[in-house]
């Protein structure tokens, strides 16, 4: 339904383009407005995966709309915190931002859906449910009573279990461990005695070198090389069983997004889509070559045993339980998720497994 429409939009808005191209510079296109609004992130500039997502989607915006409509990027803490994008947002503060949805559990756990669950979706997975599936209906539901307006924002890929100070080899080692996790994760690894602290990127490192955390994860290889967490902790753990996929969205303010002409909202959603794309081809690109730099520079790779990997999911079993229980849209969305997850990993069990399992194991 989503696609649908905004391939009807974009039609329409190709039509206009042809005609300004044709006949020069026609009414409708001459009373267009042009207009500035600013964008918060939740990341820092030197992140330039996350960071600059907005960017690749600000350029491909003005592109679409001859410079008319112009979106100025501000990373974390320039206009608000890392954490406050979404409050931003919803009171008018700024017209849009960029964050990770789960970041705002405090006010609803289903926000997790939006970017991940844990044992959920893959990024590939996560975009047909966003797109093909309901995700996208029920999200825009949910943050419908929030005043904002969703879109696809990026996505990174299954990321790292993070930089442990010692090894982690059972659930006991689990038992007091301050752990830099977001979220829901947090409260799955609560379960198993983690103390989870919520840290924006900017302030991983100092925490990591004080001591003030014993570990902590942010995505993978190429973002954790920038924020410098191989040279405090030297044990990099695989896989995060929390983040199968970490979608990122793009929140507008509805009474900015409804102002919209209706080719500035189909221009906005091209340029989402440019951008959503584009993340993750980046990071699938970036996190290889980094892998390799941060092992040659003494980084020690390791997997989370079986034991761990049980525990955690029987501990997420439990959580998702409880939620559903206490939060019934957390419910609705859960219960639509897991069914395509579900379904999902029969087909993939099937054709991406297999292949993987025999061929990545070869060089061509």
């Amino acid at each position: 339904m989503q696609r649908r429409s905004f391939l009807k939009k974009a039609t329409v808005g190709a039509g206009v383009a042809a005609g300004v191209t044709a006949l020069g510079a026609p009414a409708i296109a001459q009373s267009l407005p042009t207009l500035n609004w600013r964008l918060v992130s939740s990341f820092p500039k030197s992140l330039d995966t996350l960071y600059g997502t907005p960017e690749v989607f600000a350029s491909a915006l003005r592109k679409a709309t001859d410079g008319k409509f112009n979106v100025k990027v501000f990373a974390a803490g320039e206009v608000v915190p890392a954490l406050q994008v979404l409050d931003a947002v919803q009171n008018g503060t700024v017209e849009c931002g960029h964050t990770a949805s789960y970041y705002y559990l405090g006010k609803n756990s289903a926000f997790i859906f939006d970017t991940a669950a844990p044992f959920g979706l893959t990024a590939r997975q996560q975009s047909a449910w966003m797109l093909h599936g309901n995700g996208m209906k029920l999200m825009r539901e949910l943050y419908a009573s929030y005043n904002i307006v969703n879109f696809l924002g990026g996505q990174t890929g299954t990321q790292m279990g993070g930089w442990f100070r010692k090894e982690i080899k059972s659930p006991e080692d689990l038992k007091g461990l301050k752990f830099r996790i977001a979220g829901f994760a947090g409260q799955v690894l609560s379960k198993l005695g983690v103390v989870p602290q919520q840290l924006p990127a900017g302030e991983i490192y100092s925490a990591l070198e004080k001591g003030t955390i014993d570990a902590a994860e942010f995505v993978g290889p190429y973002d954790d090389e920038k924020l410098g967490l191989a040279k405090v902790a030297k044990n990099y753990y695989y896989p995060a069983f929390w983040e199968g996929a970490a979608g990122l969205s793009f929140l507008v303010n509805k009474k900015q997004w409804d102002s919209l002409p209706p080719s500035y909202q189909a221009a906005w959603e091209a340029a989402c889509y440019e951008a959503h794309t584009d993340m993750c081809a980046k990071y699938d690109a970036l996190n290889p070559p980094a892998l390799q730099r941060l092992l040659q520079n003494g980084a020690v790779l390791r997997k989370f045993n079986t034991s761990i990997m049980e525990a955690c999911f029987k501990a997420s079993q439990e959580t998702y339980a409880e939620e559903s229980a206490k939060n019934p849209q957390f419910k609705k969305i859960f219960d639509d998720y897991r069914a395509f997850r579900n379904m999902e990993a029969q087909w993939f069990n099937v054709a991406e497994q297999a292949f993987a399992q025999f061929s990545f194991n070869k060089k061509l």
